[in-house]
């Protein structure tokens, strides 16, 4: 049966989970996997990465796991000349890596600020710096950004303001990118998840329900605060971010460039 990604590399940075579950790098990966794509699965953590690879090679797919740090130049150029080594060529980059950090310009340190975008801003520059001239070599290419709707918007009473600039980062980094680009038949767009229900967030929750007198019970709060901030009642999965990918990653979007496509159930279009 043919898939949508058939004959294709992709390397997918941010492929493993920070804990049990599906998270978007993971699942954008498995189903990478199940359209055809050979997936080069890269984690900071390697044992993160081969989860991931033992998955699709479960199914009967084709992946390998490589661990780098997406924020450190060196590691990332040995990402890509191992992709190389192994397939010879690279027909869509998937960046998935993120992080947050609360509060605002005065509680935020400096050096939690420049964290922050080394981890969410600079990983996708440095991925972009090695992977695009290959790509141009090859004529084709198709990169996927994970953004988040926190680019866009700022709700009252939250302070992410290092996540919200990096995120905004990362759309002008992506349209400057599919601009320069185009011409040389190389893609790249972005995608902004709203409130998903991922490993991350079951840590966050976990880490907020520390220390209160009932765990159980103030895990379910935050979860439920979350599903009910979502026009659909309900928080999406790393499945909706990794369809999105896979379409934007696809032929089938061979003249979407420059777009940046949110996922969120409608959060956005509420006042």
């Amino acid at each position: 049966m043919a898939g949508r990604l058939n004959n294709k590399v992709a390397i997918v940075v941010g492929a493993g989970s920070i804990g049990p579950g599906w998270g978007n790098g993971k699942c954008t990966a498995v189903t990478f996997a199940r359209e055809g794509a050979k997936v080069f699965c890269v984690d900071r953590k390697r044992a993160a990465a081969e989860e991931t690879v033992g998955l699709i090679e479960k199914e009967g797919g084709v992946a390998v796991a490589f661990e780098a740090d997406a924020s450190k130049n060196a590691s990332v150029k040995a990402m890509v000349d191992a992709c190389m080594a192994k397939w010879d060529r690279i027909d869509i980059l998937d960046n998935n890596v993120g992080m947050g950090s609360t509060g605002g310009p005065v509680e935020l340190s400096e050096d939690e600020w420049q964290r922050v975008f080394d981890v969410n801003v600079k990983s996708f520059f440095l991925t972009a710096k090695h992977v695009l001239p290959i790509m141009e070599q090859q004529g084709k290419g198709a990169i996927v950004n994970v953004s988040s709707i926190a680019s866009i918007r700022s709700p009252k009473g939250i302070a992410y303001v290092a996540y919200n600039a990096s995120k905004g980062a990362v759309n002008s980094l992506t349209l400057a990118i599919a601009s320069q680009y185009a011409e040389k038949g190389i893609r790249c767009n972005a995608i902004l998840p709203g409130l998903m229900h991922t490993p991350m967030i079951d840590f966050l929750a976990e880490q907020y329900a520390k220390g209160e007198k009932d765990h159980n019970q103030a895990y379910d709060r935050m979860i439920a605060i979350r599903d009910r901030a979502s026009p659909t009642g309900k928080m999406g999965t790393g499945w909706d971010t990794a369809n999105a990918a896979l379409f934007l990653a696809s032929d089938e979007a061979a003249y979407v460039n420059g777009h940046l496509l949110v996922v969120d159930g409608g959060i956005t279009v509420r006042a």
